[in-house]
Order: structure tokens, then sequence, then C-alpha cells
């Protein structure tokens, strides 16, 4: 009685823990919610007239730009490498994932560069075949410009999970289709893309998500969306109260996407009803076909990463020496620090969210955890601007009720505090899923058996818990650590007076006009990224 009498303690006391990171993680959400209530701004007017309807229709637009070639590219690489033999296609179960660790705005600039008057594009054809062009050989600093950024860095999110879906996929379902006189393309749109449909529809929801957070790489194309107009209206106009009405129409958008995301879904099932589930063999096509697939897959990876990626690196041989001082290095101490910081921290209420849940009775407690874990469906932009209205009016009564003084400085807001919590927010997901697998390994029956013996569950934890998921525990802190290195939008306006991070310079520099001195940074930002995508590759083919 007493053991039963002391885990329910504990269950209150952990229920209790998650319960105040919830608290935490939903203020912004709530603050937007709130500030609804509130008249419009000045300047809500003047938007609403002018600019809204073209942040409606580019924003629009772009998602469905990008869903349309992130789901051909995704699908079509996918479907070859999971099915098919030819040359090289080992490599590019691994290659096709690269583009994921270049940021959009990254992206941008280095097309922008490649394609320039003196690009090595440009530059070729006026050394080789005396072939001269005023300005720009392709003018991509537009609306169709930016859908081709964001789809060729986004369309790994969709080739990962359907890449997944189709290895998953039995055998026995094609040569069903086979049996029944069906062709390859005929089984491919019939049966293997119909079983695929519900990770092919997540990898397309992911990849509308980042669109919806991107700032980089509409700004700099010039094209207006509603990120770039809570910018405008935060740091151009000081009119918080419009960004809140533009935050709250951006949520809308992401709430239409998991929901239809969810609708699409249902209560439809897409496994073999009889268990059998032998894998796919993959097919030998003729020589001619295998230097086909190998050509596509090839032009698609020399578009998306190799290109870009020989662009940063011969600028960095032109700007390093004038660049990469001890400013520089400076910058990428504070970048690390503040992304490892994160990590950990997220890392740490992510085993908090998951020991309440595994220790408690009650079923609400399930709830806890997928409402903390929804701000990585929720732009930057609009998470910092929940971020920030709260930690100015909690400053505003610091001052008014303790502090006469004036020339203190600030105690939340424009400091790395806030900074930290808005990532925390951001990317409570990200941490909080590589742990929840961990703790799945290893069952329940662990703790059971502990408190059966009288120890007690923080102890548990500490022991037993802890030491067999720290493998999970590291790739939620890496994968923290590599999207908080490439997060802009949110701390662009976060950040504290004069701070820079290894995007934010980067950001900076290109959008002075000094694109070849960014790639320093940018560099930096990708190589770190590459390292969850080994790992991402290593845990399908695992699976």
């Amino acid at each position: 009685m007493d053991i039963v009498k002391r885990s329910y303690y504990w269950w209150n006391k952990w229920t209790g823990y998650s319960l105040l990171i919830l608290l935490l993680v939903a203020t912004p959400l709530f603050t937007i919610f709130i500030k609804l209530f509130d008249k419009p701004g000045d300047s809500w007017s003047h938007i609403a007239n002018n600019l809204l309807f073209g942040y409606f229709q580019n924003t629009i637009l772009l998602l469905i730009g990008v869903a349309f070639f992130t789901f051909l590219l995704g699908v079509s690489t996918a479907w070859l490498v999971s099915n098919y033999e030819f040359p090289g296609r080992k490599y590019f179960e691994w290659l096709l994932i690269l583009p994921l660790g270049f940021p959009g705005y990254i992206m941008a600039y280095t097309y922008v560069g490649i394609l320039d008057y003196t690009g090595p594009l440009q530059s070729f054809l006026r050394n080789t075949f005396d072939i001269h062009v005023k300005g720009s050989l392709i003018d991509i600093m537009n609306l169709p410009g930016a859908i081709f950024i964001l789809s060729i860095t986004l369309f790994p999110y969709v080739f990962l999970i359907s890449r997944s879906s189709f290895l998953q996929q039995s055998k026995t379902l094609q040569e069903a289709s086979f049996l029944l006189g069906a062709n390859r393309m005929h089984t491919f749109f019939k049966v293997a893309l119909p079983m695929a449909r519900p990770a092919i529809v997540a990898g397309i929801a992911l990849a509308s998500m980042e669109v919806l957070n991107d700032y980089g790489t509409v700004k700099y194309f010039g094209v207006n969306t509603f990120t770039t107009g809570i910018f405008r209206a935060w740091f151009s106009l000081g009119d918080s109260s419009t960004a809140i009405y533009l935050a709250a129409i951006l949520m809308m958008f992401v709430f239409v996407i998991l929901y239809l995301e969810s609708l699409q879904r249902g209560n439809r099932q897409y496994s073999a009803v009889n268990g059998i589930q032998k894998p796919t063999a993959r097919i030998h096509p003729t020589w001619g076909k295998k230097i086909l697939y190998t050509g596509i897959s090839l032009t698609i990876f020399l578009i998306s990463f190799l290109f870009p990626f020989l662009q940063l690196l011969h600028w960095v041989s032109m700007t390093y020496s004038k660049v990469v001082n001890n400013d520089f290095f400076l910058l990428i101490y504070r970048s690390f620090g503040l992304a490892a910081v994160s990590g950990l921290i997220i890392v740490i209420f992510s085993v908090i969210l998951l020991y309440a849940l595994r220790l408690s009775p009650f079923k609400w407690v399930k709830n806890i955890s997928k409402v903390a874990t929804l701000g990585y469906a929720i732009p930057g932009a609009v998470i910092a601007v929940g971020v920030m209205i709260p930690f100015i009016a909690l400053d505003k009564w610091i001052y008014g009720s303790f502090l006469s003084s004036k020339t203190a400085g600030l105690f939340f807001s424009g400091t790395l505090f806030a900074l930290v919590f808005a990532y925390i927010v951001r990317f409570m997901a990200v941490g909080y899923n590589p742990v929840e697998a961990g703790f799945q390994k290893i069952g329940i029956h662990i703790n059971e058996a502990s408190r059966l013996l009288g120890i007690r569950s923080t102890k548990t934890l500490w022991k037993i818990d802890l030491p067999l998921i720290k493998t999970s525990l590291v790739s939620g802190i890496i994968l923290v650590f590599v999207d908080v290195l490439k997060e802009l939008p949110l701390t662009l306006i976060l950040r504290p007076f004069n701070y820079q991070t290894l995007a934010t310079k980067a950001f900076d520099m290109a959008t002075n006009e000094m694109i070849a001195e960014s790639a320093n940074a940018a560099l930096i930002i990708i190589l770190t990224g590459i390292i969850p995508i080994i790992f991402l590759n290593r845990l399908i083919k695992k699976r």
C-alpha cells in the first residue's frame, strides 16, 4: 500500500512538472489569442487595403508551387532509389538528403551568384563561346524563383518519408498487381502511390510549414508574404497589434494544412491486413534505363546541392582571409553555445514530459505533450511576436513596481533568455521525438519493477532509464542544435541589440551585397547540418 501511495505522489509531482512546461511553452500562442481581442493598430487599415491581398496571393502561390515541385522531385527520386538498381543508387540514397542542410536563404544567395554576370556560368559562356549577356542570365529574384529555391531545398522532406514508405511496402501487393495484368507504371499509380499517400502528404505538409516559416528567401527576392508583413509591421511601422493580426492569419494557414493532412488520412488503413510483409526486390532495368535513372538522380543532386555548395566553397576561398578572424570565431562560439544550451534544455523538458506520461494514470496527460510540441508547426516569426509581447509587459511591470531608475537594462525582452525561450517553444518537437522513441524501446516494465522494489521514480529515471536512452538523448540534442543554428526569422526579431549568430550574420552580409563574405558563415551552418542527415539515412536503412 505504501508503494502505491508513494507512486501516486510521484505521478502527481511529474504531472505538475509537465503542466508547468505546458504553461511556459503555450504562452506565445495564448498571447496571440488574447491580443486578437484588442483593437488593430494604426497601420492595419493601410496594410488591409493595400498589401493584405498580395500577402494572401503570394503565400498561397508559394505553397502550391512548392507542394507541386517537392512532390514531383521527392516522390520520383524516392521511387527510383527504392525500387530500381542503377549505378550510384546506394550513394543517391543519402546524397539526395543533403539539400536539407542548405537553409533556403543561403541557397537563394548562391544561385543569384551562380547566375550573376560575374558568376561561373556566364564567365564560362563568355570565355568559351564568346556569349555576352547583360545582367543576370536568368532572373530568379521573383515569385517563381522563390518557388524554385524552396522546392530544391525542401524536397528531401518528401523524399525521406516517401522512400521509407516505399521500402516498407509489401512485395505481395505489387506481385498481385502484375498477375492482374498491370504494368509497372500502372502498378505505381494504382498501388504504390496510394499506399504511400499518408507519408507523401506528411512530407508535403512539413515542407509547407517550412515555406510559411521562411523569411530570408522571400525577403531577399522581394516577395511579400505574411512573414515579411510581420517584420514590416513590427520593425518598420512599430505596430505590434498589426503584427499580431498578421501572425494570427498566418496561423490559420498552419491549422488548415494540419487539418487537410489529418482529413486525407482519416481512419483508412494503409497496411497489409494479413501481416505478410515480403520486402520489395529491386528491379534490374535495361542499361538504357539505368543510365536514364542515374542521370535523373545526378541532375537533381547537382542542382539542389553540389552546384551551390561548390559556389560557396569558391567564395570562401576568395574571402576567408578577410572574414575568418577572432570576431568570426566569437560568432561561432555564440551560435554553438546558444544551440547547445537550447538543445540541452529541450531534451530535459522532453524527458520530464515523457516521464510524466509513463507514470501518470491520467489520460489527459498525453494531450499535454501534444500541445507542448505544437511549436514546430508554428512559423518562427509568429512565435517571436508571441514571446516578445509578454516579456515587454513583464519588463514594464518590474520597472513600475520595483525600480525607479530608468537606466537599468532589460530583464527579459531583448535578452538571450527570451531568445532561448523562443527556441524551446519552436523546437520542442525536434528534441521530443527522439527521446520518445528511446522510451518506447525500453518499455514500461522497468519502471514497474523499480517501484515494486521501493525505489523512487526520480532515482529510477537517473540510474536506469537515462543510461538506457542516452543515444536518443544525444540524437535529440544534435537535431535541435542544427535547427537552432539555421533559424533566421525568430533570431532576427528576438536577438539582443547588435548580437549576431551565424544565420543572422550570413543574412545581413548578403542583404548588404556582401554575398561572397557571407559564404563563410553559411558554410559552417551547412557542414553542421549534414550531421543529422547522415543519422537519418542510417536510421532508415536499419528500419
